[in-house]
């Protein structure tokens, strides 16, 4: 793995050059959690700078859930992000956690951030730059819930003006978040959108509620209501997925009664059936391009010949796919 770290000391030039001399590897989704975690952060904070998942770090197989490094050219739309705008204006691994984080797990979270900051370290000493210890790169642990044992066996800190449910381990780099901690406004809104239960269910509230004009509600929406149509077409969920599933289901609704309505207004409703069909094909095409990037123009083609049912299958299917391999045998088997 070959990481170009560039002039540490210009975070435009950093940026570029880990952009232009990183290829991830495949995306491989673990759990719907994970696919929502990292597809929710991914489209937050694409907008401000580059994001990537899955991100393998040598030494050992380590791999971490998000590697995001921020762009300078785009650091107002931060503010749109409210605290997790804050986490994004450095260099960073996030880890988000489906259910409470364990000691141990949050142990292995620390060893990828030591490892990771080694590998920087190295490639620097190779091209003959000094990394700084103030451009490290810092670590966000997200949990749905932080046990008090935890908190005390890390000795960690609370540190103003970060918000309640923020906790740090102040020699690691390492920041814990307890997202059923944190304070009910806007801008812990879009961490709280990946807690549980009530705090999940409080949080799409108010997202649903924001004003038609909010730039991120749209984008936002349109993700979760992925995820929705993901987590419907299949069978046999756990507990989990089916809370997941419950909660997501007011976005979807708002999401498509929106959409059904702009296409009246633009004369473009061709009926339920069809209109179902070519919200699917939308849905399926860009969850592919998040996951793999540009797609085949004859691959495409295909996919846009498929049925409702092979749409939705594919959007089951999908979920599964480590590479794009994947996709053309899938596509083969149903030609």
């Amino acid at each position: 793995m070959h990481l170009r770290i560039g002039s540490l000391s210009n975070p435009a030039t950093h940026h570029a050059t880990m952009r232009d001399n990183f290829n991830p590897p495949p995306r491989m989704t673990r759990t719907h959690h994970d696919l929502f975690a990292k597809q929710h952060l991914e489209t937050l904070l694409e907008i401000v700078g580059e994001v990537t998942s899955s991100r393998k770090i040598v030494s050992e197989t380590h791999e971490v859930d998000i590697l995001f490094v921020p762009d300078a050219k785009v650091q107002e739309n931060l503010t749109a992000l409210g605290i997790l705008g804050q986490i994004a204006a450095h260099i960073c691994l996030i880890e988000p956690f489906r259910n409470s984080v364990q000691i141990d797990e949050v142990e292995d979270c620390i060893g990828k951030l030591i490892h990771f900051t080694q590998e920087l370290r190295r490639k620097a000493k190779r091209e003959k730059q000094v990394l700084k210890r103030a451009e490290y790169p810092r670590l966000w642990i997200l949990s749905p819930t932080v046990s008090e044992g935890m908190i005390q066996y890390f000795a960690t800190l609370q540190q103003p003006p970060w918000p309640s449910g923020f906790y740090f381990l102040q020699s690691l780099r390492t920041g814990l978040v307890a997202i059923h901690q944190l304070p009910v406004n806007e801008a812990t809104l879009w961490l709280r959108l990946m807690g549980r239960g009530s705090v999940q269910q409080r949080a799409i509230t108010e997202l649903l509620a924001l004003p038609p004009g909010h730039p991120m509600k749209r984008k936002t929406m349109e993700h979760l209501s992925v995820l929705q149509i993901s987590l419907s077409v299949r069978q046999n969920l756990d507990r989990t997925q089916r809370e997941l599933a419950m909660n997501l289901t007011p976005v979807y609704e708002q999401w498509r009664q929106e959409t059904l309505q702009e296409g009246r207004q633009e004369g473009r409703q061709e009926g339920i059936l069809e209109g179902q069909r070519n919200e699917g094909l939308s849905f399926v095409l860009r969850l592919l391009t998040r996951r793999f990037g540009s797609i085949p123009s004859e691959t495409e083609a295909h996919i846009q010949s498929l049925s409702l049912s092979q749409i939705e299958e594919l959007g089951e299917a999908l979920l599964d796919f480590s590479q794009p391999s994947d996709l053309d045998e899938w596509i083969k088997s149903h030609l």
